[in-house]
């Protein structure tokens, strides 16, 4: 079968994609996540298996999902209508289960996430999230819909947080980026070119880029561009020594858009949200 259940290294569901041969882990009772993508014969993403296994420590690695923001808001408060709501960092997304499925071609799996008396004691809007998940020759293409089911305005923000192999953090670099951007370790505005001199220090910044960015691997020669697709189109680069990772993330948002308005997204009652990227190896 294409889409297997598996128990080692630990519990997940195995995708194998027909025709490419590309593979897919995914742990859908923990936030939907993908663990795993396996592009050419190469484990693209980092996971950190032993972490994973403390279910009190907060995951590092694989695809972490955010919604219904990205970063923090203030005191990790959402104030709608003048009531507060207690919504982490990052929201609840990445920590909830998602219903999986084996999209109707076989190209890839659909992750499911709706609303429940959980999310709405955080977020009171009901939603649905949809996301398609296809590991096509050398790439791995992501779709995701973001469904309005309540019956009034919903605000949101829509972030995808993978985690990257590198060989060497001194030997990673980014290309593609803007010239500046905002540090989040500051909330100032950098140069850009100063930032990625401090990958292997520890960098989180956010960027604006006019196109695709991509994440070289000097030690492999491997290349990963993230090809984004509006509203999904800001950039969040992160590094967290000593890992040999790179966080290569597509964001809608920058932290706290739903208090300042800056690129806040809003669905009409009914309506829904289409957002797209595309990561390719060569």
């Amino acid at each position: 079968m294409t889409l297997t259940q598996q128990s080692a290294p630990y519990a997940h569901w195995h995708f194998v994609h027909h025709s490419s041969g590309d593979r897919l882990r995914i742990i859908p009772e923990r936030g939907g996540l993908i663990s795993g993508w396996v592009c050419g014969g190469r484990e693209i993403l980092y996971f950190d298996q032993d972490r994973y296994a403390d279910p009190t420590k907060s995951i590092r690695g694989g695809i972490p999902v955010l919604f219904p923001i990205c970063g923090n808001l203030p005191g990790d408060v959402l104030q709608v209508n003048g009531v507060e709501y207690p919504l982490k960092q990052h929201g609840f997304a990445r920590d909830l289960p998602w219903q999986l499925q084996l999209l109707d071609d076989q190209s890839g799996v659909q992750l499911t996430l709706s609303s429940s008396e959980a999310t709405l004691a955080a977020f009171p809007f009901p939603f649905r999230l949809e996301m398609e998940m296809r590991p096509v020759a050398l790439a791995l293409e992501i779709s995701i819909t973001v469904h309005n089911c309540g019956d009034t305005d919903m605000p949101f923000s829509f972030g995808l947080h993978p985690y990257f192999n590198v060989s060497d953090l001194p030997q990673a670099r980014l290309t593609g980026l803007a010239e500046h951007c905002l540090n989040h370790l500051d909330m100032a505005m950098a140069a850009t070119a100063d930032q990625l001199k401090l990958l292997p220090e520890g960098v989180d910044f956010l960027c604006r880029p006019a196109g695709p960015v991509s994440l070289i691997d000097d030690a492999t020669g491997v290349t990963l561009e993230l090809q984004h697709q509006a509203p999904l189109n800001l950039s969040v680069v992160w590094t967290e020594p000593p890992r040999a990772m790179v966080c290569l993330e597509p964001w809608t948002g920058p932290r706290q858009a739903l208090v300042s308005g800056d690129r806040k997204l809003v669905l009409e009652p009914g309506a829904q949200q289409s957002l797209r990227c595309r990561y390719s190896v060569s």
